[in-house]
């Protein structure tokens, strides 16, 4: 059948599922796969498998695998890839939460501000935590913390809703290990120290271009303070009123969040230096830097910390550990569920043979495949309201035309773009847009004019940066 076809398919499989018939993401992946994985035609499976390097024979061998366990297949392979991952930034997450380690950071991210830098110090706080937190569980966090200093400056409580948005939401579509951008990279094969670094200096600017935008709308149309049910009375006391000598040090505290990021840009900056000096590691110095550089590895070390972290602050709690475990491998769970059920559709769309249908119309490679990619994952985004289902799909059908070779630039960027492209444009069919609106006691309107235009600016910004850089320092 033709790829074209079967892509339209996986698509409409998706949307309807997922929009109109309200079907679980992991459900509706895994049909839209076998339906995919179905359709299929043999030559475009074969062409696909050779490819990937293996002989004729091998391929015409997959190519003839029942479509049921090339599903399978395709499933577990992306469990194996991010599954780990996930489930141990789950645990760091939760153990920030539980042990009082994220009010710790927050706290002394505004003390080291200071109230007049608040919207900023909200912002860095959200950024941070956004990269081993997930987005939403940040903003509950934080919401009661941007009550508080409205209800003692006033003034600005708009602006400390869209701080923390600016922040908290570009780190969940940029810096792995948040599942989107985690994903895109390991389809991608980008490596996740590199992917990290890129996503912090990239994602940074267009955090910025955000609380400009935030100050800009705060001084024309303020919103106004209300005292709505959630997180009201008990969550509004003053930040620098609550007592620091409750919750776990700072050093102690960032631990879980730094040391990941430093072993795995660490690996990959060594190894980048290393190669440009012309000379080679020694044998055990790199075994001890691919050892502490794997992402699984990195991971598990910062969970641990953060479980260390949590039985300090807990230890008259025996059943502290064992709760902040089943929830956040719970949560993580659902997560891992979805990601690798995406996987499987990217692997079967992959394997349809739309690799060669797209490149006879010659829209693969250079700068403006990057405004192509976003505006693809845009348009998935904004019709289906899930930023994660539409970077997974995304990536699903542009992996195969993303080499150096094919691009003329790093994959990084297009990844970074996609990442980019999963934020507009955010309204009603967004369960994050209800979030932020009944958390935060903004009207529909008022979410829609600041919320989702902010994330639309962020996201053009983004694409812009990212096309900069691609030119500027291709990387290859």
């Amino acid at each position: 059948m033709d790829p074209v076809f079967v892509l339209l398919i996986g698509v409409v499989i998706v949307f309807a599922g997922i929009l109109l018939l309200k079907l679980h993401p992991f459900f509706t992946l895994i049909l839209a796969a076998m339906a995919v994985a179905a359709f299929s035609g043999i030559e475009g499976m074969t062409e696909y498998w050779l490819g990937e390097g293996k002989s004729l024979e091998e391929a015409s061998s997959l190519a003839n695998t029942p479509f049921g366990l090339r599903v399978a297949t395709a499933f577990g392979v992306t469990c194996g890839k991010i599954g780990i991952v996930i489930c141990m930034a789950s645990i760091i997450g939760k153990c920030l939460l539980d042990s009082g380690a994220a009010m710790r950071i927050v706290l002394s991210i505004l003390k080291a501000f200071g109230e007049k830098r608040a919207p900023a110090a909200m912002g860095a706080s959200g950024f941070f935590l956004g990269i081993p937190v997930f987005f939403d569980t940040v903003f509950y966090l934080l919401v009661p913390l941007a009550k508080g200093l409205a209800a003692s400056t006033k003034k600005n409580y708009g602006l400390y809703v869209l701080a923390i948005i600016a922040g908290g939401s570009i780190a969940h579509s940029q810096i792995p290990p948040t599942p989107g951008p985690l994903f895109v990279a390991e389809e991608l094969g980008i490596d996740i120290g590199a992917m990290m670094l890129g996503g912090i200096a990239v994602g940074g600017v267009a955090a910025l271009s955000g609380m400009a935008y935030a100050k800009w709308i705060n001084r024309r149309h303020p919103i106004p303070f209300r005292d709505i049910e959630e997180g009201s009375d008990e969550t509004l006391k003053n930040w620098d009123e609550i007592d620091v000598s409750t919750l776990p040090p700072l050093w102690l505290s960032i631990t879980p969040i730094l040391l990941p990021l430093i072993l795995l840009s660490g690996k990959t900056v060594l190894t980048a230096i290393a190669d440009s000096a012309g000379f080679e590691l020694s044998a055990s110095v790199n075994s001890l830097v691919q050892f502490l550089g794997d992402k699984n590895v990195a991971l598990t070390i910062a969970a641990s910390i953060g479980l260390y972290t949590l039985y300090i602050k807990k230890k008259n709690d025996p059943g502290a550990m064992k709760h902040a475990m089943e929830h956040s491998l719970s949560s993580g769970g659902i997560v891992l569920l979805i990601t690798s059920a995406g996987g499987a559709f990217g692997g079967m769309l992959q394997q349809s043979g739309i690799r060669s249908v797209v490149e006879q119309f010659d829209v693969a490679g250079g700068i403006w495949f990057l405004p192509m990619a976003f505006a693809l994952t845009g348009m998935i985004r904004t019709v289906q309201g899930s930023a994660t289902v539409a970077m997974i799909t995304s990536v699903g059908i542009l992996a195969p035309m993303a080499s150096p070779e094919t691009l003329g630039f790093h994959p990084i960027y297009l990844a970074m773009v996609i990442g980019f492209g999963a934020k507009p444009v955010p309204w009603m069919n967004d369960s994050g847009f209800w979030v932020i609106g009944k958390m935060s006691g903004m009207t529909v309107k008022e979410t829609l004019m600041n919320f989702s235009v902010m994330a639309c600016i962020m996201a053009v910004v983004g694409l812009i940066t990212s096309m900069i850089a691609s030119v500027i320092l291709p990387l290859v």
